[in-house]
């Protein structure tokens, strides 16, 4: 299916873009920016903004949309948390994401080295914003609340796609109503830190079945959301196929109707992924502003 004209995205470029790639690669890190391939990287990097991906690169699940490769995940590095604090305050950002690699692997899923970076990056950068954009945990509400004692200013975590293809797209340890008891249990465990999520259009959803998960994630206490288009990551046959390029009018009709839901921010389009313009969605900055004055 050849690409509609719409979707063209410009390369990454400028000092803070450059700035972001160098310092990233040279200490180790790993960025979503990078491992998921998103087709935002240049925008992002360029406003100085980036998502780290925290406890490898290497995901123990293997869903079908996603770019980031699955296997036997490494180790966990203990001395990531200080090492990620350190290159953000020295980045000087306002505003960082920190997502993780499932790890059903670990006991906890990985909950307390994602609060271990949390608490270090809040601690060297007061001034900066933190969202975390976590997996489902394996429905355990204790590694729920390891991450929200750390406090992210948003708890993040992407239903993906409707709940009739979530099966389909998802790994199988993932499941749709799993992610809704999560984002509604971290509203009850933590009611100020607002929950966002995400949603990829393309994949065969229907409009009725979109409201529906819509309406859903309303019903679990979800404020903040993005819509975007789902862009097969490789030609493997693990990757699903794209069945429909979105046009841009229908995710403005979706933003309006998201909005007139209850939804407070958000943003939709073909290139619109969780952690687009993540700052703007959150908020939370206005919050910083506010407290300092």
């Amino acid at each position: 299916m050849p690409l509609p004209p719409w979707l063209k995205t410009r390369l990454g470029s400028g000092p803070d873009f450059s700035r972001l790639k160098e310092a990233s690669r040279s200490r180790g890190l790993n960025t979503v920016c990078d491992g998921a391939r998103c087709p935002n990287i240049g925008e992002c990097w360029s406003r100085g903004t980036a998502t780290f991906m925290v406890l490898g690169s290497r995901c123990s699940r293997g869903c079908r949309f996603c770019g980031v490769p699955a296997g036997r995940p490494e180790a966990a590095d203990p001395a990531e948390p200080v090492r990620l604090a350190s290159t953000l305050a020295e980045m000087g950002l306002r505003y960082a994401v920190i997502t993780m690699v499932c790890r059903d692997d670990l006991p906890d899923q990985g909950a307390g080295h994602v609060a271990a970076c949390l608490a270090a990056v809040k601690a060297a950068c007061p001034r900066m914003a933190v969202e975390a954009l976590v997996g489902d945990f394996g429905g355990d509400r204790r590694a729920l609340r390891t991450v929200l004692s750390a406090g992210p200013d948003v708890l993040s975590h992407n239903v993906e796609t409707v709940e009739r293809l979530s099966l389909q797209a998802r790994d199988r340890r993932s499941g749709y109503r799993r992610s809704l008891e999560l984002l509604a249990a971290s509203r009850e465990l933590a009611p100020r830190v607002p929950t966002k999520s995400s949603l990829m259009l393309g994949l065969g959803e229907t409009a009725s079945e979109v409201a529906a998960c819509l309406a859903d994630l309303r019903s679990a206490g979800v404020t903040l959301l993005t819509v975007g288009q789902y862009l097969r990551p490789t030609d493997s046959a693990r990757h699903l196929p794209v069945l429909e390029y979105v046009p841009p009018e229908r995710f403005e009709f979706l933003k309006a109707e998201a909005l007139g839901m209850g939804f407070v921010r958000v943003a939709a389009g073909p290139f619109v992924r969780s952690s687009y313009r993540a700052d703007e969605l959150s908020g939370a900055l206005e919050g910083r502003r506010e407290d300092r004055r």
